[in-house]
Protein backbone atom coordinates (compact mmCIF):
# COMPACT_ATOMS: atom_id res chain seq x y z
CA UNK A 1 0.00 0.00 0.00
CA UNK A 2 1.39 3.35 -0.75
CA UNK A 3 0.27 6.57 1.26
CA UNK A 4 -1.50 9.95 -0.10
CA UNK A 5 1.85 11.42 0.41
CA UNK A 6 3.13 8.44 -2.04
CA UNK A 7 0.56 9.43 -4.22
CA UNK A 8 1.08 13.35 -4.41
CA UNK A 9 4.37 12.62 -5.70
CA UNK A 10 3.09 11.38 -9.11
CA UNK A 11 2.69 14.34 -11.37
CA UNK A 12 0.16 13.09 -14.26
CA UNK A 13 -0.91 16.06 -16.57
CA UNK A 14 -3.03 16.15 -19.43
CA UNK A 15 -1.26 17.19 -22.86
CA UNK A 16 -1.62 17.30 -26.54
CA UNK A 17 0.46 14.75 -28.99
CA UNK A 18 1.77 17.41 -31.30
CA UNK A 19 4.33 14.70 -33.44
CA UNK A 20 3.90 10.83 -33.79
CA UNK A 21 6.03 9.06 -35.70
CA UNK A 22 7.44 5.32 -36.42
CA UNK A 23 10.23 4.46 -33.54
CA UNK A 24 12.48 2.46 -35.75
CA UNK A 25 15.17 1.61 -33.29
CA UNK A 26 12.69 0.30 -30.74
CA UNK A 27 13.63 -3.33 -29.67
CA UNK A 28 9.52 -3.37 -29.46
CA UNK A 29 6.77 -1.56 -32.10
CA UNK A 30 6.65 1.95 -30.57
CA UNK A 31 6.11 5.47 -31.62
CA UNK A 32 8.27 8.67 -30.83
CA UNK A 33 5.67 10.97 -29.64
CA UNK A 34 6.69 15.11 -28.85
CA UNK A 35 3.08 15.96 -26.39
CA UNK A 36 2.64 19.27 -24.94
CA UNK A 37 1.65 19.99 -21.41
CA UNK A 38 1.41 23.80 -21.40
CA UNK A 39 2.86 25.07 -18.54
CA UNK A 40 5.24 21.65 -17.98
CA UNK A 41 6.79 22.13 -21.45
CA UNK A 42 6.83 20.11 -24.44
CA UNK A 43 8.49 16.62 -23.70
CA UNK A 44 9.16 13.31 -25.40
CA UNK A 45 7.74 9.65 -24.86
CA UNK A 46 8.54 6.14 -26.65
CA UNK A 47 4.97 5.16 -26.59
CA UNK A 48 4.00 1.25 -27.55
CA UNK A 49 0.62 2.50 -28.99
CA UNK A 50 1.31 0.83 -32.53
CA UNK A 51 -1.49 -2.22 -32.42
CA UNK A 52 -4.30 0.42 -31.94
CA UNK A 53 -3.26 4.01 -33.14
CA UNK A 54 -1.91 5.18 -36.50
CA UNK A 55 0.68 8.26 -35.96
CA UNK A 56 -1.42 10.53 -38.13
CA UNK A 57 -4.46 9.46 -35.29
CA UNK A 58 -2.36 10.56 -32.54
CA UNK A 59 -1.91 14.17 -33.57
CA UNK A 60 -3.90 16.44 -31.77
CA UNK A 61 -5.33 13.50 -29.51
CA UNK A 62 -5.04 14.69 -25.35
CA UNK A 63 -3.58 12.29 -23.41
CA UNK A 64 -2.53 11.28 -19.06
CA UNK A 65 1.29 11.03 -18.32
CA UNK A 66 3.04 11.28 -16.21
CA UNK A 67 5.66 13.81 -16.01
CA UNK A 68 8.36 13.38 -13.42
CA UNK A 69 9.80 10.90 -13.98
CA UNK A 70 13.37 11.18 -15.11
CA UNK A 71 14.23 10.94 -18.78
CA UNK A 72 14.56 7.32 -19.98
CA UNK A 73 17.56 6.99 -22.48
CA UNK A 74 15.68 3.81 -25.12
CA UNK A 75 17.81 3.25 -28.23
CA UNK A 76 19.02 6.58 -28.23
CA UNK A 77 16.42 8.70 -27.83
CA UNK A 78 15.26 10.42 -24.31
CA UNK A 79 11.89 9.40 -23.29
CA UNK A 80 10.86 11.73 -20.61
CA UNK A 81 7.23 10.67 -19.93
CA UNK A 82 5.44 8.11 -19.29
CA UNK A 83 1.94 8.00 -21.54
CA UNK A 84 -0.81 5.79 -19.89
CA UNK A 85 -2.74 3.50 -20.81
CA UNK A 86 -5.34 0.38 -20.08
CA UNK A 87 -4.62 -2.82 -21.44
CA UNK A 88 -7.29 -4.40 -23.33
CA UNK A 89 -7.89 -8.34 -23.32
CA UNK A 90 -5.62 -8.87 -26.40
CA UNK A 91 -3.21 -6.90 -24.62
CA UNK A 92 -3.07 -3.93 -26.69
CA UNK A 93 -2.80 -0.12 -25.32
CA UNK A 94 -6.07 1.89 -25.01
CA UNK A 95 -4.73 4.88 -24.56
CA UNK A 96 -6.25 7.41 -21.50
CA UNK A 97 -7.52 10.32 -22.08
CA UNK A 98 -10.09 12.99 -21.10
CA UNK A 99 -13.83 13.04 -21.62
CA UNK A 100 -13.99 16.54 -22.92
CA UNK A 101 -10.74 18.73 -23.84
CA UNK A 102 -9.18 20.57 -21.04
CA UNK A 103 -6.08 23.03 -20.70
CA UNK A 104 -3.03 21.20 -21.58
CA UNK A 105 -0.82 21.20 -18.51
CA UNK A 106 -4.21 20.07 -15.89
CA UNK A 107 -3.18 17.99 -13.31
CA UNK A 108 -5.12 14.67 -12.69
CA UNK A 109 -5.73 14.29 -9.36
Amino acid sequence: MITWIDFEKIEMRIGTILQAQHFAKAKKPAYQLRIDFGDAGIKSSSAQVTALYSPEELVGRQVVAVVNFPPKQIAGFFSECLVLGVYNQQGEVVLLQPGIPVANGCRIG
